[in-house]
C-alpha cells in the first residue's frame, strides 16, 4: 500500500464516485472534478471529496483542482476522448503524475501507450458476473494485462487431472499452475492435484476451456 497520496478524478458518475470512496476509505486525499450540478452535490453530501465543478477537459479547471500538485490523476468520465485529454493536460502541469485513463471499449486499449493505465470497468463487471455464473468451481480473480486471466480453479472428483501430479498432466501451453492447494505454497511438479482444493492458475483465453475440462470435467 502506497503512502498518502494526493488524486484528482475526473468524472463522479458511477465508476468515479465509487473510486472515489474506495480512495477515501483507503485514506487518501481526492479532489473530484464533475461538471453534473447533481454529481457534485452527491459528492459534497457524502462528504468523500473536494469536488471542483467544471470540464475536466479545461485546463483552467483542472489547474484549479489541484493537479500541478497531484501524485495521480484518474480520468473516469464516460467519454474515453475526454479521459485521454485530461491525462495529456496533466502531464503537461505535472510530467512525474500518474495518470490513469478509462476507456469505453477494449479496441481502445492502445490508449495505454499515452497513459500509465487504462481502465474497462466493463470487463470487471463481465468477469464478476460470469463469477457468480460458474459459483463453486471456477472464479477468475483477475487480468494481468487483458489477455491473461489469473483463475482459482476447485478440482472435482472424476476429472481428467484429478488425483494426478502436475508433472504428469499435459496441460496446453498458455498454461501455469501457481499454486498448490488452497493457495498454501507455490506448485511444484509433485504438487497432487487432489479433488475438492482449490488452485491458483494463469491462463491465456484461447486455453481456458480446456484448462477447466482437465480440472473440472
Amino acid at each position: 500500500m502506497p503512502g498518502k497520496l494526493n488524486v484528482v478524478v475526473a468524472g463522479a458518475g458511477r465508476v468515479g464516485f465509487e473510486t472515489v470512496q474506495r480512495l477515501r476509505g483507503y485514506g487518501h486525499d481526492v479532489t473530484v472534478v464533475e461538471s453534473d450540478g447533481d454529481r457534485c452535490d452527491r459528492v459534497a453530501d457524502e462528504y468523500v471529496a473536494t469536488v471542483v465543478r467544471g470540464d475536466a477537459s479545461d485546463p483552467d479547471v483542472l489547474e484549479q483542482a489541484g493537479v500541478d500538485d497531484a501524485d495521480v490523476v484518474a480520468a473516469l468520465t464516460g467519454d474515453s476522448g475526454v479521459n485521454l485529454a485530461v491525462c495529456v493536460i496533466a502531464r503537461e502541469f505535472q510530467q512525474g503524475v500518474r495518470t490513469v485513463c478509462r476507456i469505453d471499449s477494449p479496441g481502445q486499449e492502445r490508449y495505454g501507450e499515452f497513459v500509465d493505465a487504462v481502465v474497462f470497468p466493463e470487463r470487471a463487471g463481465g468477469r464478476a458476473a460470469a463469477n457468480q455464473v460458474l459459483a463453486g468451481g471456477v472464479e477468475t480473480l483477475a487480468d494481468v494485462t487483458g489477455e491473461l486471466d489469473i483463475m482459482e480453479i476447485r478440482v472435482a472428483e472424476g476429472a481428467p487431472a484429478a488425483n494426478r501430479q502436475l508433472s504428469e498432466v499435459r496441460f496446453p501451453a498458455g498454461t501455469l499452475v501457481i499454486s498448490d492447494h488452497d493457495g498454501e505454497r507455490i506448485a511444484r511438479p509433485d504438487t497432487t492435484l487432489t479433488p475438492g482444493r482449490r488452485y491458483v492458475v494463469a491462463v491465456e483465453p484461447d486455453v481456458a476451456d480446456e484448462v477447466v475440462n482437465l480440472l473440472r470435467g
